[in-house]
């Protein structure tokens, strides 16, 4: 359900898990890409969490309503986006566990602190550069192409902030997995668990989630492909049971 906000481009979109969420959609809206993010990521009962690019603060508020942790923080860069997923945490009901951050995610460490979290989640830019922009100040732009970020800045600044041993969950394209692996482990952020999306079952994938560990031990895990469409417009039944959280049969 999408209820239309007076006055303004915004909507508020409902999560169907007794959430919602503020949305602009001439800025940049949430997508599958963000939920299965935040359902592949493992939250630990007191365990503090920071989501890098947090956007219209999408994943906190779901890791909020679907796990045990108890401190959450978006880190956002684009003031007017920050300011919207302020609002969408004060209308859940949130603001005891959930906080919204501006600022530059290339300083975090400086923002946050060394080793100052548990988990780190990034759903980042996929785009390399600005190669086919019109006009790379859009917001649309900037949560796709790498114009204020890059992965490196990502990883770099993961390291710093997680505890030893703490996780990383990141969701990005597989043509750039060769680089992501190359790029974690050049920050001892080691890749323990990945999982590939495909649209449709016969198609190749377009989606990666990857877990790392921070100053882990070389061992992957590969789990067994997630196909998001049973047919066109139809899920399949594990993306609707992602959707509604509910435990798998």
């Amino acid at each position: 359900m999408t209820e239309n906000l007076p006055g303004k481009n915004e909507r508020i979109d409902d999560l169907q898990n007794g959430y919602f969420v503020i949305q602009d959609p001439e800025r940049f809206c949430f997508g599958v890409d963000a939920v299965l993010l935040s359902h592949f990521a493992g939250v630990k009962t007191g365990e503090r969490v920071l989501d890098l690019g947090t956007g219209t603060g999408i994943i906190p508020i779901l890791l909020a309503a679907n796990t045990s942790g108890n401190d959450f923080t978006g880190l956002e860069i684009q003031e007017d986006c920050a300011e919207m997923a302020s609002r969408s945490v004060r209308l859940n009901h949130l603001e005891d566990r959930v906080r919204i951050e501006c600022g530059d995610l290339k300083e975090a460490a400086e923002i946050f602190g060394a080793a100052s979290f548990h988990v780190v989640t990034c759903n980042p830019p996929y785009m390399i550069g600005q190669h086919g922009l019109k006009n790379p100040s859009l917001p649309k732009a900037v949560a796709r192409h790498e114009i204020l970020c890059t992965f490196d800045d990502v990883a770099r600044e993961t390291a710093k902030l997680l505890k030893d041993r703490g996780r990383f969950y990141l969701v990005h394209r597989p043509f750039r997995l060769a680089e992501l692996f190359e790029t974690l482990k050049k920050y001892r952020l080691e890749p323990k668990r990945m999982r590939l999306v495909h649209p449709f079952a016969d198609r190749e994938p377009n989606m990666v989630l990857i877990e790392a560990r921070k100053n882990g031990n070389s061992r992957l895990s590969v789990e067994k492909p997630l196909f998001i469409y049973e047919k066109p417009g139809v899920y399949t039944e594990e993306i609707y049971r992602i959707y509604h959280n509910d435990p798998a049969p």
